[in-house]
């Protein structure tokens, strides 16, 4: 009975070591790109588009997902911003209830993806 006990005890521990990280962690010293500030940092762990949404909203102060454009503008200034995987990004802008824009920081494609994905993010705000 008691080894039945440490298994969930274990996963549970490591979901909630996986989520550690502060809004300084991630926004660091924000990069200006036209009229929208780009965090430094993405996210340490790869997030759906809900959770995506939700966790750049709790940085406070106006922060978000980037809207497709925005995303693209990343994408093109990439190596000024610095930073980016080589993978996929999550835009805010979504095509219906199951599917969202997201682009690909190797050659720049921009396509629908399923939503319950779970994907890169970084977070932009106005200024």
């Amino acid at each position: 009975m008691k080894k039945l006990l440490i298994i969930p005890m274990l996963f549970m521990c490591s979901m909630v070591i996986g989520q550690t990280y502060n809004s300084d962690s991630i926004i660091g010293n924000p990069i200006k790109i036209e009229k929208f500030e780009v965090a430094q940092y993405d996210f340490p762990n790869w997030m759906n588009w809900k959770d995506a949404k939700a966790e750049c909203a709790k940085l406070g102060k106006g922060w978000r997902l980037p809207t497709k454009d925005e995303l693209n503008l990343l994408y093109i200034n990439k190596d000024k911003i610095g930073g980016f995987a080589i993978n996929f990004y999550w835009s805010s802008t979504e095509i219906d209830t199951n599917y969202a824009w997201i682009q690909v920081f190797t050659i720049g494609n921009k396509f629908k993806f399923n939503k319950f994905n779970p994907i890169y993010v970084r977070a932009v705000r106005a200024f």
